[in-house]
Order: C-alpha cells, then structure tokens, then sequence
C-alpha cells in the first residue's frame, strides 16, 4: 500500500488546495473547486493570476512531481547548508522536499501556510481524486526538527522574532499562533568568507543611497541573539538583520503578506537560478503585470545598475520578488540579498544574468541598458533619467559614504579599485 501525508495549503485563510506526498516519493498539488472558481482568489503565484494566458487551464491540472515539489513551493525551501541543518534534524533526505516543506509550513515565505490533515479531516472527494483505497493509506506523522544538530559552519539564514532588542528564533508550530512568526531574518557569520555581514549591510546601505528601495536593516551583535542551534561559526561580533518585507503588524499581531521569487514566477527550480533567464525576461514581466508599472520597471533598471557598480555578481533570478500586497497585485518587492560578491571571487567580473547578451560588468556601458530597455518593451526615454540619477548619487555620495561604513579596510580598497575599472560612462 503506497501510504501518503496530506497537508492542507490556505493563503490568506481562503483555501487554496492540497498536496500530497506519497511514500514512493510521488508528490501531488491539487487545487480546491472553490480557489479554482474565484476570480477574485488572493495571488497564489503569477501564473495562477485570472489575468496570466492559460491559468484556467493550469488551475484545472494537477500538478504532478517526484521527489521535488513543483517549483512555485520548491523555491520555498531554503537551499544549501540550512536545509542540510533541516534535514539533519528531521532525519530524512535533503531531496525529501515534502517533508522540509511540511515542517517549514508554519512560517513559509510569503503568505502561503501548509498544515498536515488527520485522516478523519480529509475530504471524501479529496480521497477519490488521490484514488486512495481507503483511511488507513493515509499517514499521520509528526514533523519537527530534532535539536540534535552537527554543521560545519557557512553563512545561514534564519527567521527570528525580535523582542526587547533580543533576536530569537521563530519557534511557532501552528498557523493559529501569528504572534511568534519571524519579523526579521537574521544572517550569521560564514566560516567560508569574512566578514559577509560587514559586507552586506555596506552593500545594502550604497544602493539605498542611490535611489533602492530596501527595508529596515541593522547590524546585530551575535550576543543578543538567542536560541541558535549548535553550529560552527567564526569569532566574528556581528550578524547581519533584514526585516521580513512579507510581515507586517496589525494590531499587535504579525500578518503574513505574500510574495515570490522570478524562479516561482518562471516555474523554475533552484537550481536553474543563473541559467535559465535574462534580465530582459524579468523586466517585460514586470512592465506587463505590474499593478505599480512605470515605477516598478523603473526600479528595477536601478537595482541593475547598483548590482554592477557594487560588483555584485549573485542578482540572479530568486534574488528578485514580486509581493502582493493587496493579496492580488504583483508589484517588485523591497531589494535584498545585495552585496560585493567579487571581494570574495578572484577575477569575478560577470552578473549573474545575461543583460543585452552582456554578463561582463567591464564591458558594460549605457547602450546596453538602452538596448536592454528596449528588447524589454520600455521606451528608454523612462529609463535614463532614472540611471543617470544613479550614477550621479554614486559618484557624489558613494565615495564619502563608504568611509563611514562598517566593511572592511580591504574589501573597501578592492571595492574602489573595481569602480576605477568600469567603463567611462559608469566609473566612479
């Protein structure tokens, strides 16, 4: 008998659907008749909005996988060495995404909660489109992660609830408790690179400066974070803390706001993140389906142009999001994950996606945003304005800013020796 776990998926307490995972490792994404009926349903992925071509029909399908969820939850998974932590704790696989997926289902990112059903809760239709035999095929399992962990110690990210000045990690285990969802994610130090920290908060603070949207950002001394598993990290003093853009507080309480990454909104794996797409795909999706358009594709070019004049060479496709903020209307969500990758790559000159057939930032100069621009659908008349601002913030702002900022004396050296090496029109 192929037994099989069943979680109940809801988003904005309206319910979406099913998945079930079964034990041959066959996993199964059913919609619900009334997700699938209501055109004004909140925003479960692009792809399912009433407006995207085909969404009836895919809404219709189920979505079939093996060991792998399908991508719009896969990307929900954290990658890496935090999901080898995970999977060391539930003492399953690392490929056993199902089971990740089912103990991280409280405090998802985005607004997506996935809940295990009792098998007297699983509806009569739901057993016969599973073409379950009978109850007895269905699994009741508890799912938490042991604390009995042994990692080597790399950069990782947790979400932490912050209170009193103290960070603690997020211990919720139902999606009836809001209070204790994570309002911040905190990112260690990494034994394999120094100082990252240092280096992403300087990072996020210059594009900040030159016109990116980010959220609220701080250094955290790792004293004053609490509940940590056991993992090896260097003697370095502090941590790096971003606040959770997909929470926000209403009346005391912590609500979930949904969001996803271009590798959701491409139906693309992981692994697929650098290879996959360009930023022109990226770019016509937002000037097509964004309820905040002009400003949206607008931001975007920005952020392209920060990321090669930081020498940040990791934007690739799950380090843009879009949020839904109304619960329906795709829109860029606030910047992250920015930082001065070459500093820690010998002779790394390339980002991450192909810009105008492009990826060497030396060789990048502004007719490859114009040429970008207009393979995206943009008229470049709303587009260089905005860069032009960006060099011009950076080259008078930069400069004195970067004294002022926490990132090492050696990265800083390398960081103004990179932007000595740009062409013309974009060195500062």
């Amino acid at each position: 008998m192929n037994k099989v776990m069943i979680l109940e998926l809801t988003l904005h307490q309206q319910l979406v659907g099913y998945l079930a995972g079964f034990h041959d490792g066959k996993n199964v994404l059913l919609f619900s008749d009334s997700f699938r009926a209501n055109i004004d349903r909140p925003t479960l992925g692009l792809i399912t909005h009433p407006t995207f071509p085909n969404s009836v029909k895919l809404l219709e399908q189920d979505w079939v996988s093996h060991q792998r969820l399908h991508p719009i939850l896969s990307n929900l998974l954290p990658e890496g060495a935090l999901r080898e932590l995970l999977a060391q704790g539930l003492k399953t696989h690392i490929d056993n995404e199902f089971q990740i997926f089912a103990a991280l289902g409280h405090d998802l990112p985005g607004g997506l909660v996935a809940k295990q059903l009792m098998p007297n809760h699983i509806p009569d239709q739901l057993q016969r489109r599973l073409q379950l035999s009978n109850i007895n095929q269905i699994m009741n399992i508890e799912i938490s992660p042991s604390n009995k962990f042994s990692l080597a110690g790399v950069q990782m990210k947790f979400s932490m609830k912050e209170k009193d000045g103290r960070f603690n990690l997020s211990q919720v285990m139902s999606s009836e408790d809001s209070t204790q969802l994570g309002d911040w994610i905190i990112k260690t130090p990494s034994t394999r690179h120094a100082y990252v920290p240092l280096n992403e908060y300087t990072a996020m603070t210059l594009a900040m400066l030159a016109g990116v949207d980010i959220p609220e950002i701080k250094l955290v001394d790792m004293a004053q974070i609490d509940n940590l598993p056991p993992i090896n990290l260097p003697q370095e003093q502090y941590a790096f803390a971003i606040k959770r853009f997909d929470r926000q507080t209403v009346s005391n309480e912590i609500d979930r706001v949904h969001m996803e990454d271009f590798a959701q909104v491409l139906v693309k794996y992981p692994h697929e993140k650098y290879n996959s797409a360009n930023y022109e795909q990226i770019g016509r999706i937002l000037y097509q389906y964004s309820g905040n358009a002009i400003d949206d594709i607008q931001q975007f070019a920005r952020r392209l142009l920060v990321n090669i004049l930081l020498a940040n060479g990791d934007a690739h496709l799950k380090n843009w999001s879009l949020i839904y903020r109304d619960q329906k209307t795709p829109e860029i969500s606030p910047a992250y994950d920015i930082l001065t990758t070459s500093v820690y790559i010998e002779g790394e000159r390339q980002f991450a996606l192909n810009l105008a057939k492009n990826k060497d930032w030396y060789l990048t100069e502004m007719s490859h945003f114009q040429s970008w621009s207009e393979k995206a659908g943009v008229p470049w008349r709303m587009i260089k304005p905005h860069l032009d601002d960006v060099i011009e913030k950076a080259r008078t702002l930069w400069p004195t800013a970067l004294d002022s900022l926490p990132m090492i004396a050696e990265h800083q050296v390398k960081l103004r020796a990179h932007w000595q090496q740009l062409r013309p029109d974009l060195r500062i």
